[in-house]
């Protein structure tokens, strides 16, 4: 916000929240040594015919703006509520910020599971969301950028939005709005969420420059970037050979009607083209290691009572990117493999009787297809039409080479913190929310150390060490094992585990809130229930079961092993009433086969009939431990262990 010399960061604008019962600081620019009043007033500002009913003076400071126009004040503590108006004036200007009420204010921040928006879930949470609606919500999107060089004390953009209808919230973090949400509610206060996110970043991003110190090849990366003439070349270089990529495809592509009829047609000969069972992947179809495009068409019949009404057509999820037609006319496209595919069909497209889809799909990555599990179908008024099954296909093009590799350089080392983190050190916050780690399990060994390392940091920075750091621990994905096995997501999430030994922490589990089949689960409201059990407890110190049994130890008694749980454990129950699954135990051979585990009073004792010598046990240790049943009375599920710590 600015009106001349005198301007104010983005943070601080009207409809935000400050955070209450704290020192507050509000800071800004001015000319170099002009004296900068600030006053805090509770109520709206007069309006124009200089009537201000109710309207106080609360406070007034005042300050000198440095050489570099900098300046700052701190407000005095002021308790829950609002509204409060901000007036700041300096060397004849001013500025005046509305609508402020005082709450808790926590910055959520991570990967693509705390920035998948609310608009994926209407379906699935369309009563909570309507009911999570506040004007006393209030959120701020941080705009993505990331700087190698240097920390910026600004953003480029981004407002605070009411989040008071349904409408205003599509595009804001589901988890983040459903936490902010449930904190609300509980504490009738109001709350303000600052969200931080980018897709597929790994935590070395989130992370300033000191702070990654131990870690020599992420220095290195750094230093590379730091040479701006050095990313630009290779943004440029690589956005040029993407581009070549598509156009060559496209050019050899004649589906796209370049020598005749497009293959989208509404009705076109397909009489030579293979078959296909769709949803599949194109591995299965006999297409391994293809990279082009398919052209798919199928007919559906529609009847004459919804024939000419809008229809939703569901093509569940594709690998990577796809267009879609109706009866010759493009109804949708996505140009990535993640979002699930929701296409409207006008009303006034379809006809009684038979209309045909036509899908072209690119698969620039090799491992192309339909993702199975998810909706394939057309629904038109109340009448579903299944698409599964039998469609025609032909390859449109086929390309020698996958799409050349892209760097993405806001995933690189500090450059998020930099321009993402940073500017918000300097405003007050309750605590942190984060939800991140599958970017990392490529190397989870190095997760905790490296974790541990920017919670420290960003305390530092916030100087509070003890702002409160929940964060999620990675959920269930990709298809379950029928033996026991090595996981690095299981290795991440110890990682993980461990890290709640650093004061101040809070951990919710997600190990039961997945998807096999997709890396972004929808069932995002889960998640922020138990990140606000781990805020009531770890933030607002309140007694109570926040999480699922987390292991502590384990005894040997003879052919048998007694797990032991943290105190309190909540009290350990199978949640679906069968016997306890996904227990494994190995002998001195450290081969891992499944055992019988049954719940002895706050302990669980394994073991197998087979093993005469057991030495260690296995707790959910997978990708995707579907059926683990080891929860507390709370309903929370254990969090995955191992009692060994073999590589």
């Amino acid at each position: 916000m600015a009106c001349g010399k005198l301007r104010l960061p983005r943070l601080i604008g009207d409809g935000m929240v400050i955070q209450r019962d704290r020192a507050v600081k509000i800071w800004g620019w001015a000319g170099a040594g002009d004296k900068v009043t600030v006053g805090l007033i509770r109520g709206m500002r007069e309006d124009a015919h200089g009537s201000a009913p109710g309207i106080h003076a609360c406070q007034s400071h005042e300050c000198t703006a440095g050489a570099d126009g900098r300046w700052d004040v701190l407000l005095e503590p002021v308790e829950a509520g609002g509204p409060y108006t901000l007036l700041v004036s300096a060397a004849g200007e001013s500025v005046t910020v509305t609508d402020i009420l005082a709450g808790d204010v926590w910055l959520c921040s991570g990967q693509s599971n705390m920035q998948t928006p609310i608009l994926r879930l209407t379906e699935m949470f369309g009563k909570e969301i309507a009911e999570s609606c506040s004007s006393r919500i209030r959120y701020f999107q941080v705009p993505e950028r990331y700087d190698f060089n240097k920390k910026h004390d600004d953003m480029e953009g981004g407002s605070w939005v009411r989040c008071d209808e349904p409408e205003k919230v599509m595009l804001f973090s589901a988890v983040a709005f459903f936490f902010a949400a449930e904190l609300q509610r509980k504490y009738d206060i109001p709350v303000g969420i600052i969200n931080a996110s980018v897709g597929g970043s790994p935590i070395e991003a989130w992370m300033s420059e000191e702070s990654l110190s131990d870690w020599p090849d992420s220095l290195e990366e750094l230093a590379k970037c730091k040479d701006d003439a050095y990313v630009e070349d290779a943004k440029s270089r690589e956005m040029a050979a993407m581009n070549q990529w598509f156009s060559r495809l496209d050019s050899l592509d004649e589906g796209l009607g370049s020598n005749g009829e497009p293959l989208y047609a509404g009705e076109i000969d397909t009489s030579g083209w293979a078959d296909i069972d769709i949803p599949t992947s194109w591995e299965d179809a006999g297409l391994k290691d293809f990279y082009g495009s398919v052209w798919l068409r199928k007919t559906f019949t529609i009847a004459a009572g919804q024939a000419g009404k809008e229809a939703v057509l569901r093509l569940g999820t594709i690998i990577d990117s796809d267009v879609a037609y109706v009866n010759g006319v493009r109804v949708g496209a996505v140009p990535y493999r993640y979002p699930p595919r929701k296409y409207m069909i006008p009303a006034g497209l379809t006809k009684a009787g038979e209309n045909t889809i036509a899908v072209r799909v690119v698969s620039n990555s090799g491992d192309g297809g339909f993702v199975e599990d998810k909706p394939y179908r057309i629904e038109a008024g109340g009448e579903v039409i299944d698409l599964t099954g039998r469609w025609k296909y032909r390859i449109g093009a086929r390309m020698a080479e996958p799409l050349p590799e892209m760097t993405f350089f806001n995933w690189k080392p500090a450059g998020l913190y930099n321009g993402m983190i940073a500017p918000l050190h300097d405003f007050v916050i309750k605590g942190v929310a984060w939800y991140q780690g599958e970017a990392n399990t490529f190397v989870p060994e190095r997760y905790f150390s490296l974790f541990s390392k920017m919670v420290s940091d960003w305390r530092r920075a916030w100087v509070n060490d003890r702002l409160p750091f929940l964060y999620v621990q990675l959920h269930n994905w990709q298809r379950p094992v029928n033996e026991p096995g090595d996981s690095q997501w299981a290795r991440l999430r110890e990682q993980q585990l461990i890290a709640l030994s650093l004061p101040g922490t809070g951990m919710a589990s997600a190990i039961d809130a997945g998807e096999w089949n997709d890396i972004h689960p929808l069932d995002k409201l889960t998640v922020a229930k138990r990140l606000a059990l781990a805020a009531y407890r770890v933030a607002y110190g309140e007694d109570i079961i926040a999480s699922g049994p987390i292991y502590r130890d384990m005894v040997k008694e003879g052919n048998r092993i007694r797990i032991r749980f943290m105190e309190p454990t909540g009290g350990l129950v199978s949640v679906d009433g069968k016997p306890l699954r996904h227990f494994a135990v190995a002998g001195p051979d450290r081969r891992f086969v499944w055992a019988d585990a049954r719940i002895e009073g706050d302990t669980v004792v394994v073991w197998n009939d087979d093993i005469d010598d057991p030495v260690a046990v296995r707790y959910a240790w997978a990708d995707n431990p579907e059926g683990a049943n080891l929860y507390n009375s709370a309903g929370l599920p254990a969090s995955p262990f191992r009692t060994d710590s073999w590589d």
